[in-house]
């Protein structure tokens, strides 16, 4: 059973989702060149398209396509990355696209998701519309629970659990963490933790 986010959070939701947008448009702007740049090598550097793109689930559980460069093979198993390990990410992944996986290069993309009102900048990451329900499982098991808000570029079960083996269900209650306590405060927190944490990659 969910539980309704009070009157001030719709309120900060409301203008957080008014500013993602305007923000997201300076930022297209602003790295234009640097994305085209990224396209033309990754084009360049292996077969394949440049753009990967995936189904996954948003807000109240809406199918979106997601967009990011693409940094795998062409011929790579189609299994979420939290199924596979360091080596088979390795071993699926170009040099250039291991490159871009190291310094998130590959989710700028998702600028346009953002945009387009599918994502935020901060909230709880995307899964996949197929091959994860295990995770859609774990997040319905709360009653404040990701689904509640838009997914976000970087979000709160990023900065704590950094890169660390993990559980579906220790990810899910970060992120209803978040979800519970949305707030201004935190996602500066998150935004500077995510950027610190790409800075020093």
């Amino acid at each position: 059973m969910k539980i309704a986010l009070t009157k001030s959070q719709k309120v900060y939701i409301f203008w957080k989702g008014v500013l993602d947008v305007i923000f997201s448009f300076l930022a297209i702007l602003v790295l234009s060149l640097p994305l085209a740049i990224i396209a033309i090598i990754t084009k360049l550097s292996s077969k394949g398209p440049i753009l990967f793109k995936q189904k996954r689930l948003g807000k109240n559980k809406r199918v979106f396509t997601i967009m990011k460069f693409r940094s795998m093979k062409v011929d790579a198993p189609i299994i979420p990355t939290p199924l596979l390990t360091s080596q088979q990410i390795t071993d699926c992944s170009t040099k250039w696209g291991l490159f871009m996986r190291r310094t998130y290069l590959d989710e700028l993309p998702q600028l346009f998701n953002i945009l387009a009102g599918q994502m935020s900048f901060i909230g709880p990451r995307p899964g996949a519309a197929n091959h994860e329900d295990y995770l859609v499982e774990a997040r319905d098991s709360f009653p404040h629970n990701a689904f509640m808000v838009k997914p976000g570029l970087s979000g709160y079960a990023q900065i704590e659990l950094n890169g660390k083996k993990h559980t579906s269900l220790e990810k899910a209650a970060h992120d209803s963490y978040y979800v519970k306590n949305i707030s201004l405060g935190l996602d500066i927190k998150v935004f500077f933790t995510s950027f610190k944490k790409i800075f020093f990659k």
